[in-house]
């Protein structure tokens, strides 16, 4: 697996998400967003938490208009892999990649904390790992992680089986507790909650690293 982390001003999850890559056996390449180019032969491309650009308009806004994502979107719409946690969530759906929109929190604070997530299916590349039921512990941190489409998105994320996790507890007012969705070909994966902050037993928990292992093994037979 030949993973990309971009870098955008103001990431600060991209250095977990790279070791969380490496863990999983891939090659990575951090690429700055003023470029203009992924490198060449890559699977997948991973959108990392933080606050790129400040939050400056709306979380994710400005990050969605920079160079390097137009080359993401092309590699999305070839038919590449592509990872946005967090921030990277919110800029997914500033592209266009996924839809619908990321709000602030219900409750108008910051929320930093455990909470757990029901894995909705097991048919992607991205959650093979667990069995569609499990409940996984992953945190997450986040201002903008209330999860809003009209009623005719939710019921085709729905329909289509596009819902990736939930919460068990609904930490932000998500609509129909939504923590996560795929795109229409499951190859795109945005999720508020942090996977690569629970890949590693030193740092508390380990139930996001199937995750990682499950998208390297699809990877690698594909």
């Amino acid at each position: 697996m030949r993973a990309a982390v971009v870098v955008f001003p103001g990431s600060n999850c991209d250095r977990d998400l790279a070791v969380a890559f490496k863990a999983a056996g891939a090659d990575v390449e951090m690429v700055w967003h003023k470029d203009s180019d992924l490198p060449q032969g890559i699977d997948i491309v991973g959108i990392p938490g933080g606050f790129s650009y400040g939050d400056y308009l709306r979380c994710g806004a400005i990050a969605a208009q920079s160079p390097i994502v137009k080359s993401v979107k092309t590699h999305a719409d070839r038919g590449g892999y592509v990872m946005g946690i967090c921030n990277g969530f919110q800029v997914l759906t500033e592209t266009g990649l996924l839809p619908g929109a990321l709000l602030r929190n219900a409750g108008l604070k910051y929320i930093c904390k455990t909470v757990g997530l029901k894995v909705e299916t097991s048919a992607s590349d991205y959650t093979a790992g667990y069995n569609a039921g499990d409940v996984i512990d992953i945190p997450i941190a986040h201002h903008d992680g209330n999860y809003f489409a009209d009623d005719e998105t939710l019921k085709r994320l729905q329909g289509e089986d596009r819902v990736a996790f939930t919460y068990t507890d609904n930490p932000n007012g998500a609509q129909a507790d939504i923590a996560g969705i795929l795109s229409e070909n499951r190859r795109v994966l945005g999720m508020m909650p942090h996977p690569e902050r629970a890949a590693d037993a030193g740092h508390g928990g380990t139930d996001g690293a199937a995750l990682f292992r499950a998208l390297s093994g699809a990877l690698q037979t594909a």
